[in-house]
């Protein structure tokens, strides 16, 4: 019989919240991977980042449909032998959630009918297998579950937690209430790029800066004192090395024309800088400091309920 969880044991989100920006940067670099590398992946699956972002939404659709009605699928369920059947692509609901016109989705969608990603039979309407597999979690799971653990060990040392779960215990334990875990991720997901869009227009931007930004981050010369404030305005101009045009389009896959003209944006708005090598650092100054800033702030209190709802449950999972 198993025990019945204790709700003492249950940690608050205000302080999963404390905690998280008071060590911010132990958990720093696990994050921007996954920010960085979910952009990555996303634009390699059809060359437009709002296309996977589109497909992302529809299978959330039935993460949704199971949350509501109280249904837990494990991750092997929820991808084996599947194809997910829509019950019906309104443009206008897409458009409004995902902050897209909705021409542009329109026209995104279409492309992804004649493409075969989504097909119609009859007056259903299918997401084929084939794509919901190349659309599986693996990747993502495994960098979550590395931010969960690198909490988990904040944690520990904080006294709020007694045990410490492996990244591969973390991720069993997500895939086991995989429905529940990846509905969670997803709505943190879908605000996170929602505030950005709302910013910069176009998500490209967003993952032409993040390679800016890992590179700061992962930078050996790099340190900060733990707190996200201090962090935040100790790796402004922080990288000496900085990373040029033509790597950053081989690293997103985005052509290098393209590279360069959102770059000049990015550069002329202060979010990044430039130097005579051309060569790209993140050091944002003027008014995106304060966005990047207030940004940060924002997405780390989204995370926060995020982490307080996945890691909850992961504790439920592996007493």
């Amino acid at each position: 019989m198993n025990t019945i969880p204790s709700i003492s044991e249950h940690i608050d989100e205000k302080v999963i919240s404390k905690i998280i920006q008071d060590n911010f940067a132990a958990l720093a670099a696990s994050y921007f991977t996954l920010t960085s590398n979910w952009f990555v992946r996303a634009y390699d699956h059809y060359k437009d980042i709002d296309k996977f972002v589109i497909i992302i939404y529809l299978i959330n659709q039935d993460l949704i449909y199971f949350r509501q009605n109280g249904v837990k699928i494990d991750y092997d369920s929820f991808y084996k032998d599947k194809s997910i059947e829509i019950n019906k692509i309104n443009i206008s609901d897409i458009s409004k959630d995902l902050g897209i016109p909705k021409e542009s989705i329109r026209r995104k969608v279409l492309e992804l009918e004649n493409e075969g990603t989504i097909k119609r039979i009859g007056k259903k309407i299918f997401i084929v297998r084939n794509t919901l597999y190349s659309a599986r979690a693996t990747n993502t799971l495994t960098e979550i579950a590395t931010i969960l653990h690198e909490f988990n060990k904040i944690l520990k040392k904080e006294k709020p937690a007694t045990v410490i779960y492996s990244v591969n215990e973390i991720v069993s334990a997500m895939k086991e209430n995989f429905s529940y875990c990846w509905y969670q991720f997803n709505k943190f997901w879908f605000i996170y790029i929602g505030r950005w869009r709302d910013e910069l227009k176009d998500l490209e931007y967003l993952a032409i800066g993040m390679v800016v930004i890992i590179n700061a981050v992962k930078n050996k010369e790099f340190s900060s004192k733990k707190n996200i404030r201090s962090y935040h305005k100790a790796l402004m101009g922080s990288d000496s090395r900085g990373v040029n045009a033509m790597s950053i389009s081989e690293i997103t896959g985005i052509p290098r024309p393209t590279v360069v003209r959102k770059l000049k944006y990015l550069i002329d708005k202060k979010y990044l800088h430039i130097n005579e090598k051309k060569l790209i650092t993140f050091n944002a100054k003027d008014s995106a400091f304060i966005t990047t800033k207030g940004m940060v702030n924002k997405n780390i209190l989204s995370l926060s309920n995020f982490i307080y709802k996945v890691f909850n449950q992961i504790r439920i999972i592996n007493p």
